[in-house]
Formats: C-alpha cells, sequence, structure tokens
C-alpha cells in the first residue's frame, strides 16, 4: 500500500471509524464506500478481519507495509506484549509525537512540519518522520518556525491537549518523550491482538 494521499471520507466508511479525522459523512452513511457498499452481508472471514485491522493502523499511523513489518519485527523481539510494543513503537514516531504535541492538527501535518525541516529532536533537525524517539528525547519548532501560522492556529483549535507521557511547554514550544505510553493511555480504537495473529500465521 502507497502512502493513502486521497478522500478521508473513503477511509473513515471502510472502517466505519474517523480513521483520518472528523468524518460527518459517517453519521449519514454507515456503510462501506461504493455502489455495492450497501449490500454487502457477507460474513467476513477471520482473515479478513485482521487484514483489515492491520490496514486500519497503519492509515491511522501513516505507515508504509515495509515500515509497518519493520515496527512488529522489533515489537516482536522485545520484551513484553507483542501487540503492546507495537503501539508504542507507532507512538514514538517523531510525526505522531508532534501531532500528539499539538504543534499539527492531524498526523499529515505532523509528517509535513517534519519533512520541511521545521522540527528539532535534542537541538538538533530531523526531517524523518519515522525517526523513533526514546524516552528524554526533546522535540521543539525550530527558532525561525515558531511564527508560523499553521503552528499557531493548531495550538489555539487543539486546546492544549496533552498525554501523559509527554511534557509541553507552551512558552519556549518544546516537549518531551518522557517515556513510552501504557496501552490504556492510546485512545486510537485498535485491537492488536488481531494483528498479532495474523502475522503469526
Amino acid at each position: 500500500m502507497a502512502r493513502y494521499t486521497g478522500p478521508k471520507v473513503k477511509i473513515g466508511r471502510k472502517f466505519n471509524q474517523p480513521i483520518l479525522g472528523e468524518n460527518k459523512a459517517l453519521q449519514k452513511k454507515a456503510y462501506p464506500p461504493g455502489m455495492h457498499g450497501r449490500n454487502r452481508k457477507r460474513k467476513a472471514s477471520e482473515y479478513s478481519v485482521q487484514l483489515s485491522e492491520k490496514q486500519k493502523v497503519k492509515y491511522i499511523y501513516g505507515v508504509l507495509e515495509r515500515q509497518f513489518a519493520k515496527t512488529f519485527d522489533r515489537a516482536s523481539r522485545k520484551q513484553g506484549i507483542t501487540g503492546e510494543n507495537l503501539l508504542k513503537f507507532l507512538e514514538a514516531r517523531l510525526d505522531n509525537t508532534v501531532y500528539r504535541l499539538g504543534v499539527a492538527t492531524t498526523r499529515r501535518g505532523a509528517r509535513q512540519l517534519v519533512l520541511h525541516k521545521h522540527i528539532l529532536v535534542n537541538g538538533e533537525l530531523v526531517n524523518i518522520p519515522s525517526y523513533s524517539l526514546k524516552p528524554g528525547d526533546v522535540v521543539s519548532v525550530r527558532e525561525k518556525s515558531k511564527a508560523l501560522e499553521v503552528i499557531a492556529d493548531s495550538l489555539s483549535v487543539r486546546g492544549g491537549k496533552r498525554f501523559s507521557w509527554l511534557e509541553w511547554d507552551t512558552a519556549q514550544l518544546t516537549g518531551k518523550f518522557v517515556s513510552y505510553p501504557q496501552r490504556d493511555e492510546i485512545p486510537e480504537p485498535i485491537q492488536e491482538q488481531l494483528i498479532v495473529e495474523l502475522y503469526s500465521k
């Protein structure tokens, strides 16, 4: 799956969840997109359900297949519950952390900020969205970029929503990745065990 750049509404309806942000169409059309969306009454197979969950997570975090497979392999080798490790590593991505800190309104927007060299990690410029943060890493907005309207708008719109594994200094536009989040702290509607079962076949 190449990186998705199509309509957000279509993906939201495919999974019946606002995967890529608010999706008002779900309230009007609670069935899959396409001319046969209303008539799909087949019972999904176990494999289909597992694959769908993996695809959903890839859409949520904006991860390609090869990146996802590498992240899963890393999670499976780390001590602990594989599914939870997978989500922790995805949450530790730089683009996701920029989004969680409120610097961007969407993960797509956060990815663009990173690619356009507006973000620093421990004082060094990093323009790799998949860069994996470690506990203690400091993420900040580049000095020249602090006046960007898109960042100011995002911080005002998101109302300073914060997460327990992150710290944020509004005055300095600086955040800290304190620790990997616990599973119950991650708000995304994901059944990670289905993904583990898929890869175990």
